[in-house]
């Protein structure tokens, strides 16, 4: 086979041409558009994209789809085997070709030519990046506009569990979420409350328990479920290692009232700011203030340590956007946080529907409300069954309808970098594309596909959605399963 060094300096002319072999038959592809060979690799899966799409690979920082030829040229994938490879294209845009092997590069011969942009075009679009086109600008206008903003005037919360207690921050201040690694290095002559430090996007992250600082017992959740709250306490970040995160709440200002004065004694109960009502008052959450939180010679060591190790790297914090990460069979995608309205477990049965769509699980109850739940594991192919414990509905709001999303998992809050951040290419045609941008995450080689909430549901779904809530709340609601 022709390396990758060898393919990519060929010169280009007329007869040139990298012969490749695609279900017994030999192709010519044109030597000038050749830009490198490579051995097959982990693909990332993209819903809603033409068959012969096999999904998107991390080449050296770009996002590059990788197609099947025979597919393209209208022939019978073969089995995979170790001669397969993926022939880097570059002509209108980059794209990976999976071929069966790779033969010569030389003459066209009695190879047949193939005419890759007018290919491409035919089976993917234009397969162009987005930016400009699609409008990743983040100027809005429209009813999705006035939405969101709707959306902003709640309180948005990240509520979690400590010690069987209902808690929460606001969103703002948490940064990330993430599993508790594996391995904490103590730090020596520290109070119980500092648990010890981790490492976080290549600094250290002082570990810190809610337990202790609210005088509550060591939390019994178990190290499988426990997670990190990372927040932001002035310029130094903070992890607070909760028991669970429960949901993603946003409460109008009409559900926050003040702590009563007799709850301001104790010495947990002086770091809550507010008491916030959800389920229709049935359930009560804790709002925690991080200025209550950590006492003044507390934050002075935190604070101080944290200037200290940016001193010392000289880094500079880089602009960053946040995404709720869910995951449907064994692939993750990401919504950004501003469109989703809460995480609600998914109720165990929900009420069906008569002559309602293939991909609308049913309607569910929540907080009085009647909420149409989609089924996003049908609606993106999703491969293997899913943990029914650990489903969950994410409810989002889109362009003024209110949906649920049925996902297998929420795994994370991300806040990525801008710099980790890039367009789609143009996977399918016309305007049905729900991947709006990529996150492409050096720390861990993973590629998390983002989704644009507008683009999830059409105008005539959205239609059809609002009149099925419509006539499903019509006998008050009776049937539908309530969200715990």
């Amino acid at each position: 086979m022709a390396s990758a060094a060898r393919v990519t300096g060929a010169p280009v002319g007329s007869g040139q041409a990298l012969t490749v072999t695609v279900a017994g038959q030999t192709l010519a592809l044109p030597a000038g558009a050749v830009q490198e060979v490579l051995r097959p690799r982990p693909v990332t899966r993209v819903p809603h994209a033409p068959p012969g799409l096999l999904g998107l690979i991390n080449l050296r920082g770009a996002v590059v789809p990788v197609v099947s030829l025979a597919r393209l040229v209208g022939l019978e994938e073969a089995a995979p085997s170790p001669s397969a490879r993926i022939v880097v294209v570059n002509g209108t845009a980059q794209a990976g070709l999976l071929v069966d092997s790779v033969s010569a590069l030389g003459s066209v011969g009695d190879a047949r030519p193939v005419e890759l942009d007018a290919l491409l075009a035919r089976g993917f679009g234009t397969l162009a990046r987005r930016g400009a086109v699609r409008g990743i600008a983040p100027a809005m206008a429209g009813p999705e506009a006035e939405a969101r903003g709707a959306l902003a005037e709640k309180l948005a919360l990240m509520a979690f569990v400590v010690a069987g207690q209902d808690y929460a921050l606001a969103l703002d201040r948490v940064v990330a979420a993430a599993r508790v690694p594996s391995e904490v290095t103590a730090v020596p002559r520290t109070d119980q409350a500092m648990l010890g430090v981790a490492t976080f996007r290549g600094g250290l992250l002082p570990l810190v328990s809610p337990h202790a600082l609210l005088g509550l017992p060591a939390g019994e959740g178990g190290q499988d479920r426990a997670r990190i709250l990372v927040v932001r306490l002035g310029p130094a970040l903070v992890g607070l290692v909760v028991d669970r995160i429960s949901a993603i709440l946003r409460l109008p200002e009409e559900a926050i009232d003040p702590v009563p004065p007799v709850l301001t004694r104790g010495v947990g109960e002086a770091r809550v700011e507010a008491i916030g009502r959800f389920d229709g008052g049935r359930r009560l959450v804790s709002i925690l203030s991080l200025a209550k939180l950590f006492d003044d010679e507390t934050a002075s060591r935190i604070l101080a340590d944290a200037k200290e190790a940016a001193d010392m790297a000289g880094t500079v914090a880089e602009a960053a956007e946040q995404f709720v990460v869910f995951r449907l069979g064994d692939e993750h995608y990401g919504l950004p946080i501003a469109s989703v309205e809460e995480v609600a477990r998914r109720p165990d049965n929900l009420t069906r529907l008569p002559r309602a769509p293939s991909f609308v699980e049913g309607v569910m109850n929540l907080r009085g409300g009647v909420l149409p739940v989609i089924d996003q594991r049908r609606r993106f192919s999703a491969d293997g069954e899913a943990d029914e414990r650990r489903r969950r509905v994410l409810v989002v709001t889109i362009e003024g309808f209110r949906a649920g999303f049925a996902v297998d998992a929420v795994t994370e809050i991300l806040s990525v970098p801008a710099s980790s951040l890039a367009p789609a290419p143009e996977l399918t045609v016309g305007d049905t594309a729900v991947i709006d941008r990529i996150a492409t995450l050096e720390r861990d080689g993973r590629m998390i596909l983002l989704i644009d909430p507008g683009a999830l549901l059409s105008g005539a779904e959205r239609d059809l959605l609002a009149a099925m809530a419509a006539k499903a709340a019509k006998p008050a609601g009776s049937g539908a399963a309530s969200a715990p």
